[in-house]
């Protein structure tokens, strides 16, 4: 009875988006960042090439998608109560149980801590669309002059190129400032308005560097043209499908393609309207996302790089990581080019642009928090988060070379999406109830999901989420906990970012106890 009773209650008055298309816009952009373009070609080279695609697929129709409508499902349920966080969102599940709340505190933290590192990193991206545009660069004619520029921007070494932190802290600055500015402005006039532009150019211009790429000519070697650098990067080793490293590399990139087990679709989806069709929205956006990663990530930085370097090259550029393919290898290969600056300009361009639309989606939940459950202004809310942000910011800016950013993507890009995915996929399917869970999904729908997504989402999902977590329980947690293979001499600073992290956890369950707190006491 309390369920029928509130799936006709009157919606409560919260910001929602003006269109269909924003909000489809607002969540493509939020799960097309970096790792589109960068990790991806990256893990499917480390990972068996073409083979890859085959857990990469299967982890995208059993784990993927079925979260991806569970997250748009609670939280646009969780919305017609006046929720738009994650602590507020469970709790609407079963009021009764007083722990969700602070389960759901995970979809608040890991946003958060992500935001952190993820910002410096884009602020990167801006300098080096401007350094491309100057020809500031260009002056490196190979990876380790290029990769001694790179060090030097982010402070690790004093060179002929950069004698301090400050180019990279104003860069910094500049995009901080910007975030906060697009959030400040609200979720119609500010995330919503700017997705609608960003989004849609970012997917030109990975068009324009696709089409680049796929027409340059052989440098080295006749052999290594564009084509054949596709054809090594999707050539199958079917043996690696008998690694268990290569399917949780594959559930890894889902995790982070789509932006599931964050929290940041269950805050843009608390803003829709009760007739809102979740199922094709979330298609849509899934399926924008799947074309810039498939097809556009895939056609231009391997193959550059394959033309100028092939294939044994590749391989050690792989090794390197998605840093060195963006900062080192794509603007030695972009340079000699007709227009090089300019091509230039436009990779880096590109890759702001969907850290843009990535990082204040990661602003999101935590201001929606604030606003709802706390009861604060968005413009206070704003401001408290930037202030609260901007200090712990300095933590992978000072301390890079420490391995700080790498801890805080660990803890909150890696380990808390699992434990988060895990947790609603749980609460969705016996919690909630698939009976409950199948009517709020179809509300407003104009398709019928397949039967056989009941089971999915009710079983495999969840399954397959705890395998996963299982799997890093067993290989991968005394090692992380205990700090092994850490230099000495950077213990202490990754002590120190964790003690951080569990402030940041204890404060965020401080906030949330006082919230509902003062809600028994109206």
């Amino acid at each position: 009875m309390a369920e029928k009773k509130y799936l006709n209650a009157p919606e409560m008055a919260r910001e929602k988006w003006s269109s269909k298309l924003g909000v489809v816009l607002a969540v493509a952009g939020s799960a097309i960042g970096l790792g589109n373009f960068l990790r991806f070609p990256v893990q499917a080279v480390r990972n068996g090439g073409g083979t890859f695609l085959i857990p990469y697929l299967i982890s995208l129709v059993l784990m993927g998608i079925p979260l991806m409508w569970i997250e748009w499902t609670l939280g646009r349920r969780g919305g017609r109560y006046g929720h738009g966080s994650a602590p507020g969102i469970f709790q609407s599940i079963n009021s009764k149980n007083n722990c969700l709340k602070y389960i759901g505190l995970l979809g608040v933290f890991g946003p958060v801590v992500i935001f952190l590192y993820y910002i410096y990193i884009e602020s990167w991206l801006l300098g080096y669309s401007i350094f491309s545009l100057l020809g500031t660069y260009h002056a490196c004619p190979d990876q380790q002059s290029m990769a001694s520029f790179l060090r030097g921007y982010q402070g690790l070494e004093k060179n002929q190129f950069f004698s301090s932190l400050g180019p990279a802290y104003f860069f910094f600055l500049v995009t901080f400032f910007t975030n906060l500015c697009i959030i400040y402005r609200g979720v119609s006039k500010g995330i919503e308005k700017v997705c609608l532009w960003a989004v849609p150019l970012l997917l030109l211009l990975g068009i324009a560097m696709m089409i680049r790429v796929l027409t340059l000519q052989p440098v080295v070697n006749q052999t290594w043209t564009p084509v054949q650098g596709l054809a090594f990067l999707w050539n199958p080793d079917f043996s690696a499908l008998k690694d268990t490293r290569v399917w949780l590399a594959a559930a890894g990139q889902i995790f982070f393609t789509l932006s599931v087990g964050i929290g940041v679709i269950l805050t843009y989806a608390s803003y829709l309207t009760r007739d809102s069709d979740i199922l094709l929205s979330g298609l849509t956006a899934a399926a924008s996302n799947e074309f810039a990663e498939v097809i556009l990530g895939s056609s231009i930085a391997i193959p550059a790089a394959f033309v100028f370097f092939g294939p044994i090259g590749i391989q050690e550029i792989a090794k390197g990581g998605a840093f060195d393919l963006a900062f080192v290898t794509m603007p030695l290969v972009l340079t000699p080019l007709p227009l090089g600056q300019f091509f230039g300009f436009l990779w880096f361009a590109l890759l702001f642009l969907a850290g843009l639309t990535s990082s204040i989606s990661l602003v999101q939940p935590a201001v929606s928090f604030l606003e709802d459950e706390v009861h604060l202004p968005r413009q206070r809310a704003v401001i408290l988060f930037g202030l609260v942000c901007f200090i712990l910011c300095h933590f992978p800016i000072l301390y890079l070379s420490r391995g700080v950013l790498d801890e805080l993507d660990f803890w909150g890009g890696t380990f808390s999406l699992v434990v988060f995915a895990t947790t609603e996929a749980i609460l969705f399917g016996w919690v909630l109830g698939m009976d409950k869970a199948w009517e709020e999904m179809h509300a407003g729908a104009r398709i019928r999901l397949p039967r056989i997504y009941r089971p999915v989402i009710k079983y495999v999902t969840p399954c397959f989420l705890i395998v996963i977590l299982i799997s890093w329980l067993s290989q991968q947690a005394a090692s992380v906990l205990l700090l092994k293979g850490v230099a000495p001499e950077n213990v202490p600073y990754l002590v120190l970012t964790r003690i951080m992290l569990l402030l940041l956890l204890a404060g965020l369950g401080l906030l949330i106890r006082q919230a509902w707190k003062q809600k028994r006491g109206n």
